[in-house]
């Protein structure tokens, strides 16, 4: 985003930006077709992945009774998911789910990070491609868990034949497959992509603006500029409190699922 904004200030490319502009170019070609399999947004994942692992290895290489200030940041994290996500939204057995129920919300929540960090400013849950496949992991883990502790056959029934007079249920099973086997997982890739992509959509708006007012043949308008470049900032600062909202809400959402699954009744 940087890159197109000192373009744009130059005067080398024409405004509005296309839908091109608004995702990071692609690295390495692959293919005969030339195909992009490396992108900009593979790395930034990587990346989030390595300093996640290798923050985790660190500050839990050689724990401590009083635990040192990253041992107490590792544990606090972990402490939070288990205690506050997945043992009150799932009860004593959601202790078992606190592994990747940890592991969901540090992946997303280091990821989202990018949005506000300076030069890059874009996450990589912005593609629907990566909210996508943790949906899908989601979905797949809750049907799991929901066959395994019922049975497949009464698993279905559960989720799809809610206690009801019978000749409801042909109207309330559709519905139930519907929200429950379709929904669920759309819903949940979408509000993280969503609300990812609008941040990035905002941020790059009304930086690339600055530059458009400051280029402006109105002498009255390039003051303007600098109002466009401090809403920016402000609402850097605002995706700082959604890049957290948003690895929570998806997190607990995945454990609500989870409990659902592992309900004796409807």
């Amino acid at each position: 985003m940087i890159g197109q904004s000192v373009v744009l200030a130059e005067g080398e490319v024409p405004f509005p930006p296309s839908v091109e502009d608004f995702f990071l170019p692609a690295i390495y070609p692959w293919g005969e077709h030339n195909s992009y399999w490396i992108t900009k947004f593979t790395v930034l994942v990587w990346l989030g992945v390595a300093l996640t692992i290798v923050f985790f290895l660190v500050t839990y290489r050689n724990p401590k009774l009083v635990p040192t200030k990253g041992q107490w940041i590792a544990e606090s994290i972990y402490g939070f998911v288990r205690n506050n996500i997945a043992v009150d939204m799932i009860g004593h057995r959601g202790v078992a789910f606190a592994p990747y129920l940890t592991t969901l919300f540090v992946f997303i929540f280091v990821n989202n990070l990018w949005q506000i960090i300076p030069f890059v400013q874009i996450s990589p849950m912005a593609h629907i491609a990566f909210p996508a496949i943790l949906a899908i992991i989601s979905y797949v883990m809750f049907i799991w868990v929901g066959i395994r502790h019922h049975g497949f056959a009464k698993f279905f029934k559960h989720s799809l034949m809610p206690p009801a007079p019978w000749f409801m249920q042909p109207l309330l099973i559709p519905i139930e497959l519907f929200s429950t086997f379709i929904a669920r997982p759309v819903s949940l890739a979408l509000r993280l992509f969503a609300n990812l992509f609008a941040g990035h959509i905002i941020l790059l708006v009304f930086t690339l603006g600055g530059f458009v007012l400051l280029n402006a043949d109105s002498f009255f308008l390039k003051p303007i500029s600098v109002l466009s470049w401090a809403v920016s900032i402000a609402i850097t600062f605002l995706e700082a409190l959604v890049i957290v909202l948003q690895a929570y809400i998806f997190t607990v959402l995945s454990a609500s699922y989870v409990q659902g699954a592992l309900a004796d009744e409807h």
